[in-house]
């Protein structure tokens, strides 16, 4: 048996156990306070070194802004201009020859020349076209001490190529030429004023046909060939047309041909400041005459002096078996004889002004 003082030592600590329990469940913790002053954050500082090379154009000073500086816009801002395939030249010239005597005792007639020439460019080259136009006027004058005006050049030009190839390597096109030659004003057999000879449309040359172009690269360079091409002669002039001038028949205005056609154009600059123009055409007849060809061929040297001082030396070769020369007419108007076919030949010098616009 337990003795009494023994249990109630046991209740006591029993109770003790118990009020502790009890105190604990009903008493709110205090809050934790956090010490703020410690910083884990750590600076480093490199050392600065001054620096020893200042690049030239470098400005060691704080910028500012300010509009005390700026300048009044003088000239209008260039407007965006999108890229083209047009190339394009507009050309003006006038070469004027001129020789004065006074008391000269080796003799000689006061002359003055003039030719003038207009040049129109418009080509186009993108991929898979190339279009080329180009349109030419000319007219030549020459007045001489004792003698009346007289015409030393006149000719009309216009000459259209559209070519079109199957891919962006080769330089063969297929293409199709339309080219028409004519002249403005009456032409005379000095001293002869009262008969023309030719007049405008009196000869007029119009030639369409269809074949193949070689156009290389960044050269000026063409060469077309045509096994049908369709040369159409007019004679617009009653007096000529009667007279089967230009190879039309008697009375007919217009005379038709099919034929074979080889046209080249080449520009190439062979020295400095001294380039070369170069245009042939070779055309003949399937039907009347086959082998027999028609020629015209033009060679030209420009020397530039500069922008617009030029020098032109160059040469004009003409062979048409329509074109007859030596025609003998009878009193009563009948042709005794026909005439035949002669080389044309033309040579030309000048210096002049050019201008492009």
């Amino acid at each position: 048996m337990i003795p009494f003082y023994r249990n109630l030592t046991i209740l006591k600590i029993a109770f003790l156990f118990c009020g502790t329990l009890c105190s604990a469940q009903n008493k709110v913790q205090d809050s934790i306070v956090v010490d703020t002053s410690e910083i884990e954050t750590h600076v480093i500082r490199w050392e600065q070194k001054k620096i020893k090379n200042i690049l030239r154009g470098v400005k060691l000073r704080s910028p500012k802004y300010s509009f005390n500086s700026t300048k009044p816009l003088l000239k209008k801002p260039k407007k965006f201009v999108p890229t083209s395939f047009w190339d394009n030249k507009n050309e003006f010239g006038v070469n004027i020859n001129e020789v004065a005597f006074v008391n000269w005792n080796a003799g000689g007639d006061n002359s003055i020349s003039a030719l003038g020439n207009l040049n129109f460019v418009r080509n186009y080259k993108f991929r898979y076209i190339n279009w080329d136009n180009e349109l030419r006027f000319r007219y030549g004058i020459n007045a001489q001490e004792g003698r009346k005006l007289r015409k030393t050049d006149d000719f009309i030009r216009l000459s259209s190529t559209f070519g079109f190839r199957k891919d962006t390597i080769t330089s063969w096109y297929y293409s199709v030429k339309m080219n028409f030659n004519s002249q403005f004003s009456n032409g005379f057999k000095y001293p002869d004023r009262s008969t023309p000879i030719s007049r405008f449309m009196a000869p007029g040359y119009l030639f369409l046909g269809a074949g193949t172009s070689y156009i290389p690269e960044a050269k000026k360079f063409n060469l077309y060939i045509s096994p049908f091409t369709q040369k159409a002669t007019f004679v617009l002039d009653d007096r000529l047309s009667q007279q089967g001038a230009f190879g039309v028949d008697a009375g007919k205005n217009v005379f038709m041909e099919i034929g074979f056609l080889v046209t080249n154009t080449w520009e190439k600059e062979v020295f400095k400041n001294i380039s070369l123009n170069h245009r042939i055409s070779l055309y003949t007849d399937y039907l009347r005459s086959f082998g027999n060809i028609d020629l015209d061929w033009e060679l030209a040297f420009t020397f530039t002096v500069n922008e617009n001082v030029k020098a032109n030396i160059g040469t004009h070769l003409i062979y048409d078996d329509d074109i007859k020369f030596d025609e003998v007419v009878a009193d009563d108007g009948t042709i005794t004889n026909p005439g035949e076919p002669r080389i044309q030949f033309k040579q030309f010098l000048g210096v002049g002004f050019n201008y492009s616009f």
